[in-house]
């Protein structure tokens, strides 16, 4: 672990290129990392009321853009607990712009002074997530070589949080830039699936946008089987979905590294968890017996039923190249003119 510290340490040194702060993409940038206008809303509350006071915080986003003249869409991807890593920065943005799509990495973590949240989500607010991604979406609208209207989104682990969220209708009404609507979410890996970062599903809760849910069925850090009955209601909800399980895959199988790693530490939310949050009323809600709960019932249920140390993550090219091929043929599809 001490190679795989130094290594990491390593890498985000490396992510410390310089930094064009900008405003708006008007000037029609081209590849670069950019620092952008955001916000920390610490809350579900404050997504979801835009009158609250927030935080103001500069975000960090990096920009691949495909080769030509021709205006693209474009998808802005979303890291998980322990931040930035080389394929998020290489292997994903070549698959996407392959394709004729821009891809914008978003930093979440970088300007708020953490590295990892592995092993304390509380570092940082679920909702900066996704006031870095609307932001994002925002400032993305603006370049001449993209096009508003098909803008999607794609988070792996933490970042699937906010790849979901931003599908709820009144998430986005309170914090998405008026006018836009990402036009597709690809939860990879995806927490909050199970516990309080779940939402109740009913009618009118997630929009009308498709969502593609990619996840390993060996994952042991955020489960399959949660996902796919999160996934499962939001499509009989009204939302088009679709999800593709890959056999033998591991958390974070897009990683280079092929060895298996044990994060003894990480924080992570057991399959069983009945906690879910009702984006209505903003109350949590025990998934058994549909009853809101208190504070002192909630805390008891956590620690009973929800709380978890322990996973592993271990890269698998075999599935990394399942999932691209899935994931790029839904965009071409869902993206297209």
């Amino acid at each position: 672990m001490k190679i795989l510290h130094f290594w990491m340490l390593f890498f985000c040194a490396g992510l410390a290129q310089a930094q064009t702060p900008v405003a708006d993409f008007r000037a029609a940038p081209g590849n670069g990392v950019y620092t952008f206008a955001s916000s920390t809303p610490r809350t579900l509350a404050d997504l979801v009321d835009r009158s609250r006071p927030r935080e103001a915080t500069n975000a960090i986003g990096h920009l691949f853009l495909p080769e030509g003249t021709a205006r693209v869409p474009a998808v802005v991807l979303v890291h998980g607990s322990g931040g930035l890593y080389p394929a998020l920065l290489d292997y994903w943005p070549k698959q996407l712009n392959r394709i004729g799509i821009a891809a914008f990495v978003i930093d979440v973590f970088t300007a708020r002074g953490v590295q990892s949240t592995a092993d304390d989500q509380s570092l940082v607010p679920f909702g900066a997530d996704v006031a870095d991604a609307f932001a994002a979406l925002g400032l993305l609208a603006g370049h001449p070589r993209i096009d508003p209207q098909r803008i999607a989104i794609m988070g792996f682990s933490r970042g699937g949080i906010a790849t979901t969220r931003t599908a709820a209708e009144r998430i986005a009404a309170g914090s998405a830039p008026p006018g836009l609507r990402f036009a597709a979410h690809v939860p990879v890996y995806s927490g909050g699936c199970a516990g309080i970062c779940r939402l109740v599903v009913k009618p009118g809760v997630f929009g009308a946008k498709p969502m593609l849910w990619v996840h390993g069925d060996a994952d042991d850090y955020a489960g399959m089987k949660p996902c796919q009955d999160y996934a499962q209601r939001i499509g009989e909800a009204g939302t088009p979905v679709e999800f593709v399980a890959i056999a033998g895959a591991r958390h974070k199988f897009d990683l280079d590294g092929t060895r298996r790693i044990n994060v003894p530490a990480a924080q992570r939310t057991r399959d069983e968890c009945p906690l879910q949050t009702d984006v209505q009323t903003l109350k949590v809600h025990d998934a058994r017996t549909g009853a809101a709960l208190n504070a002192a019932q909630l805390q008891a249920v956590t620690q009973e039923l929800c709380s978890a140390k322990g996973a592993s993550v271990e890269g698998n090219h075999e599935a990394r190249d399942t999932a691209a091929v899935a994931v790029t043929v839904f965009l071409k599809r869902v993206l297209q003119p």
